[in-house]
């Protein structure tokens, strides 16, 4: 009987024991803490890993903003798989110069300094031969990392060529549009933004 008490006494124990030590937890649907809100900044709209890299013609929202004279007004840095020695690494020679850019007519002669950089070409061929939707897509494609450049950015990589034998012209300068806001010029691996100085 003794054995019996003290084996009851013991199960009461250990429930007792184990009821002290239950946590409660509260459902997360149910709880009335705020919840933190997300930064919608960080979270990009579109999360394509790639550029689309087909060949399209300039859009009309793209045409409008890509067309106009265009000065050269600050060097953004050295794109990371080589840099250019006759740039790096202040590359003024670059800075003040002009380019146009018409629908009928481009012009690189504004180049100055640099004699094989000077084409000029009537009824050029514009064409958006790649479009990153985000920053990491594009930095993934071109290993160029551009100042300012956001998650959510769209660039839009444009190509000209000459409209007789549609080759683009061997001036080893490449442009970025981005967001129809900014204007990116790469020489060789020499990275500037332009500013549009007339339409």
């Amino acid at each position: 009987m003794k054995k019996i008490i003290l084996l009851c006494i013991m199960i009461m124990l250990m429930l007792a024991s184990a009821c002290g030590n239950v946590e409660t937890t509260s459902n997360p649907n149910t709880s009335s803490e705020p919840k933190p809100a997300k930064d919608e900044s960080i979270i990009p709209k579109n999360t394509s890993e790639y550029c689309d890299l087909e060949s399209k013609n300039l859009d009309s929202e793209t045409e409008k903003y890509f067309y106009g004279t265009w000065k050269v007004e600050k060097l953004l840095g050295f794109a990371n798989s080589y840099n250019d020695a006759s740039e790096y690494p202040t590359g003024q020679k670059f800075i003040g110069d002009e380019i146009i850019i018409k629908k009928d007519f481009f012009s690189s002669k504004g180049l100055k300094n640099y004699k094989k950089y000077q084409y000029e070409l009537k009824n050029p061929l514009y064409e958006i031969t790649a479009k990153c939707s985000n920053s990491d897509s594009f930095y993934r494609s071109y290993k160029i990392d551009i100042p300012n450049l956001n998650i959510n950015d769209v660039v839009k990589v444009i190509d000209i060529s000459e409209p007789s034998t549609k080759r683009s012209i061997p001036v080893s300068v490449g442009f970025f549009v981005v967001n129809n806001d900014r204007l990116i010029l790469i020489s060789e691996a020499t990275i500037f933004e332009l500013k549009k100085i007339t339409d």
